[in-house]
């Protein structure tokens, strides 16, 4: 991408769409446009149509509209199969109409089997059932891939599909009704150490392993799978290694000074027991990780102390 293209990320003021931007911002990109920016209707056809076909883009990275937690795809299933549904059709469909020169669309790792072989290739993809917490908006993820490698087939438009492990770092949300695992735990072991408390409860048995990658990694990654990689495969983007939920709370109380007990309440639903992503086709074309999740993490409080103590609600 040149440094002047004109780029458009999609998305809902989320961990991706913070990622790119200020990643893109340090690389010295001047021409990058978020929907959130420009208050577009990203759910009404004609909007998205107008918009993308008058500000002509050349670029577009489309993130997700709607996503979560176990908690939130538990309770609002409904909502994130509809929204990213209706997004991914809109944007897709705007963007090839209008000549955008590529689009990368970014799926999830619950569009792949729930019992997938590990580390998960590419290639076991609609192998197997999936996880059922994650269902709705796995399901709106796997008809992205399949509309963006449908519209390459029929109508020879450039689009991409990446699979990255869970993305973290500054701008997580971190509300406890819709956080993923690292914002959530964050938010509650920030307020425990705050308040001294004795102990604190964490969803699950803290047996279930997840592949993290940092904010910076991620748009690292997607900048270079908009440059160097013109496949219809899907590929993945991780770090290659996981971490058990129980040592991750570990760490976390260690980077929070969190001093209490650590309860695991196996009531609540652990999801899938493990997500390792296989990422050597994009590590094999020249990207890599760079910073360790001890490091992220402390990168990330470091980011969410400050909102903390400014009063900024993510």
């Amino acid at each position: 991408m040149d440094k002047n293209a004109k780029i458009l990320i999609v998305g809902h003021r989320d961990i991706y769409e913070y990622s790119l931007q200020a990643y893109l911002k340090a690389e010295q990109f001047s021409n990058v446009l978020t929907s959130s920016q420009a208050r577009v209707d990203i759910f009404d056809k004609m909007a998205v149509t107008d918009f993308i076909g008058s500000e002509r883009f050349d670029y577009v990275f489309l993130c997700s509209s709607r996503s979560g937690g176990i908690e939130a795809n538990r309770t609002r299933p409904a909502e994130f199969i509809h929204a990213n549904l209706s997004s991914q059709v809109n944007v897709i469909e705007a963007a090839c109409r209008h000549h955008v020169k590529k689009l990368l669309f970014f799926s999830s790792s619950c569009v792949y089997p729930k019992a997938s072989p590990q580390p998960i290739k590419e290639e076991y993809l609609m192998t197997g059932p999936l996880e059922p917490t994650s269902e709705a908006y796995a399901t709106a993820k796997l008809a992205g891939i399949r509309m963006c490698q449908a519209y390459r087939r029929q109508y020879n438009f450039n689009a991409a599909v990446m699979i990255p492990a869970t993305v973290y770092g500054p701008g997580e949300e971190t509300d406890l009704a819709s956080a993923h695992v690292l914002g959530a735990l964050m938010a509650k072991f920030h307020h425990a150490a705050a308040t001294k408390s004795g102990k604190i409860a964490v969803w699950g048995s803290g047996r279930p392993r997840r592949e993290f990658i940092f904010g910076e990694d991620f748009a690292r990654a997607a900048v270079h799978v908009m440059d160097h990689y013109e496949e219809e495969q899907i590929i993945n983007a991780g770090p290659g290694e996981d971490i058990a939920i129980s040592d991750l709370a570990r760490m976390m109380a260690e980077i929070t000074g969190f001093k209490g007990e650590i309860i695991f309440d196996a009531s609540k639903p652990d999801g899938a027991l493990q997500k390792l992503l296989d990422s050597q086709r994009i590590v094999q074309s020249g990207w890599k990780p760079a910073v360790s999740l001890k490091d992220g993490l402390a990168r990330m409080y470091d980011w969410y102390r400050t909102i903390v103590n400014n009063g900024v609600k993510t």
